[in-house]
C-alpha cells in the first residue's frame, strides 16, 4: 500500500503581506526592511546635503515620528589613514524617510578608541 502524498502547500499572494504592512501588523521582515530604507535614506540625504560620502551607521532607532540614525563621515582625509578626521552625525527622518534635522555630534581621528 502505498504512502499518502503530503498535502501541498499553496503559495501565498502579496495581499495578505500587503495588507498586514498596512494595518500595522509588523513582522521581523518588514521592521528589518524599514529599517534598511531609514539607513539609505539617511545616508543619500547627507552625503547630498554635506557633498561628502557617509562610510557607515553606527546606530539607528525608531521614534515615534520616524527614524534618528549616526551616521560616520570622513571630513578630512589624510595619510596615514589613522590620522584622518572623521565625523558622527546624528540624523532625524520623518515617517516617510525624509530628513528632517542633523547636527554634528563629535568630530575625532579614525585611528581613535572610545575610552569608556
Amino acid at each position: 500500500m502505498a504512502a499518502a502524498e503530503p498535502a501541498k502547500r499553496r503559495p501565498s499572494s502579496g495581499r495578505d503581506t500587503a495588507r498586514r504592512r498596512s494595518t500595522g501588523d509588523s513582522n521581523a521582515s518588514s521592521r528589518s526592511g524599514g529599517t534598511a530604507r531609514a539607513i539609505r535614506s539617511a545616508m543619500e540625504q547627507l552625503s547630498s546635503l554635506l557633498g561628502r560620502t557617509p562610510e557607515s551607521v553606527s546606530a539607528i532607532k525608531p521614534t515615534d515620528d520616524g527614524w534618528e540614525a549616526d551616521v560616520e563621515v570622513l571630513e578630512l582625509e589624510r595619510v596615514p589613514d589613522t590620522t584622518s578626521v572623521m565625523a558622527t552625525y546624528r540624523v532625524t527622518l520623518d515617517k516617510e524617510g525624509d530628513l528632517v534635522a542633523y547636527e554634528r555630534k563629535r568630530r575625532y581621528t579614525r585611528g581613535q578608541i572610545d575610552r569608556r
